[in-house]
């Protein structure tokens, strides 16, 4: 069951002067922080779960320290952040989890697949040299951040990794990425959970994006993020764009099929 998060868990990532900010619009009518992303009178509640759920997920998981996570909630929240939200998102649901799993002296990897670039979680970990993030999204493509020569700050240089792929790209250079890449980075860091930033807007047939992902390419990646981690019960995806609903349905369901067959110990189809 999800739960709300707590202004200090909220805030190990935004600004308590945004939490108030937006807290506030909700609690006057709402409006907008951009002409993206409209805050409704439910959103700040509705955002506070969605936050809460991540974390729920990771204390289900270190308790039965088996099994993997699928954090399926709105709003989405890679693009929120430190101090505002945008691009539909309020609060950053992935930061938030990962920042509590550092704070408990974990070494996270965040693996963003959706198709656009996580500048919010980005950001929040720049300088931070307890998290790995790692982003595959198309260039030039909005947000119009996650260049390659983007690596971190100089108390955490090399903890950023951005692929920034053209339009066309297909699901062998995200596997690809992970394997020629990702995988030593991930080993050398010492990550002991993996968290994703799972959208699925990157699928051939979403009207946002131009990269051709099939579903399949969706249950190849999930193997290989599993295989960052050092043990079962130490991965969890979270929810972020997808823009057909059938594409998204296909994508989301060949993923949680292939992370539960592994979880069981069987490959799956």
């Amino acid at each position: 069951e999800p739960r709300a998060a707590t202004p200090a868990e909220i805030e190990r990532v935004h600004s308590p002067r945004y939490v108030w900010s937006l807290q506030r619009m909700a609690a006057e009518g709402g409006g907008d922080l951009d002409p993206d992303t409209p805050v409704s009178t439910g959103s700040w509640s509705t955002a506070v779960l969605a936050a809460g759920a991540g974390l729920a997920v990771v204390d289900e998981l270190r308790a039965r320290d088996r099994g993997v996570g699928f954090v399926a909630v709105r709003p989405p929240g890679h693009h929120a952040r430190p101090g505002i939200g945008m691009g539909f998102c309020l609060l950053n649901n992935v930061a938030i989890a990962a920042a509590a799993l550092a704070d408990a002296g974990e070494r996270d990897v965040i693996v963003d697949w959706d198709v656009h670039h996580g500048n919010g979680t980005q950001d929040a970990f720049w300088d931070d040299p307890r998290v790995l993030y790692v982003s595959m999204h198309q260039s030039p493509m909005y947000p119009g951040t996650g260049h390659v020569d983007e690596t971190g700050g100089p108390a955490a240089p090399g903890t950023t990794i951005n692929f920034p792929f053209p339009a066309g790209t297909t699901g062998e250079m995200y596997r690809r990425a992970i394997d020629d890449v990702v995988a030593d980075a991930a080993t050398e860091f010492g990550a002991t959970w993996v968290l994703v930033s799972a959208g699925f807007d990157a699928h051939r047939d979403d009207p946002l994006a131009g990269h051709a992902l099939a579903a399949g390419d969706y249950a190849e990646l999930a193997s290989r993020v599993t295989a960052l981690a050092p043990g079962d019960g130490r991965v969890a995806l979270f929810l972020e764009g997808g823009y057909h609903l059938a594409a998204l349905r296909r994508a989301g369901a060949a993923t949680v099929g292939r992370l539960t067959a592994t979880a069981e110990g069987d490959e799956g189809p």
